[in-house]
């Protein structure tokens, strides 16, 4: 039987890692939604109309490097706003979330919009300013030329632009699970995680 998990969350909460974790807990398949907007956004940058990237995007298209500077994250923020590549990019996601062996998937409206009969649905969240802070020193590891301020300004406006979109904005879910990161390590996170799933597992 399928088993679908919704991970939401903004930026930096550690919706990602914890998806990985749980989808390597339980067997499943993940799926990053946030890389097929990120590989949209990175084909704007090359003046490639939204919709149309969205309606001719491969696979291979999610195996690019490119896809995690702070550059193609502003991209993949404006393009998650236009109904028709939202649209586009629907039926892979809820065709995936419903794939054979379970599936885990993240972004910001799993679990509202994509799949909103998961079985299982947690929102994934932190400060701003410690979201900042992880962000920071992700990209300064990859020698990455940004200031702190920067970074918390960019997490600052994606929130903004993510929870007041009209289509699909961001927001837990009522019968999600809320876990809030700021003060938890990755393996308390991660822990927490896999019991509100195996309470929804029975």
């Amino acid at each position: 039987m399928p088993f679908t998990i919704a991970i939401d969350g903004p930026a930096a909460a550690g919706k990602g890692t914890i998806s990985k974790a749980v989808a390597a807990h339980f067997g499943f398949a993940h799926l990053d939604t946030g890389l097929l907007y990120r590989a949209v956004g990175a084909k704007t940058l090359d003046g490639t109309d939204p919709i149309a990237a969205a309606l001719a995007l491969m696979a291979d298209d999610l195996e690019t490097d490119n896809l995690r500077t702070p550059e193609v994250a502003q991209a993949a923020s404006k393009v998650a706003v236009i109904s028709e590549v939202r649209a586009a990019l629907v039926d892979f996601q809820r065709a995936f979330a419903r794939r054979a062996g379970g599936a885990v998937l993240d972004g910001r409206d799993i679990g509202t919009v994509i799949c909103p009969d998961a079985e299982a649905k947690l929102f994934v969240t932190a400060s701003a300013e410690v979201r900042a802070e992880r962000r920071y020193l992700e990209l300064a590891g990859k020698g990455m030329s940004v200031s702190r301020e920067e970074v918390l300004a960019d997490v600052k406006e994606r929130d903004t632009r993510d929870r007041e979109r009209a289509e699909a904005p961001m927001v837990a879910a009522k019968d999600a699970v809320v876990i809030d990161t700021s003060s938890l390590g990755i393996d308390e996170a991660v822990a927490e995680a896999i019991a509100a799933i195996e309470a929804r597992r029975g």
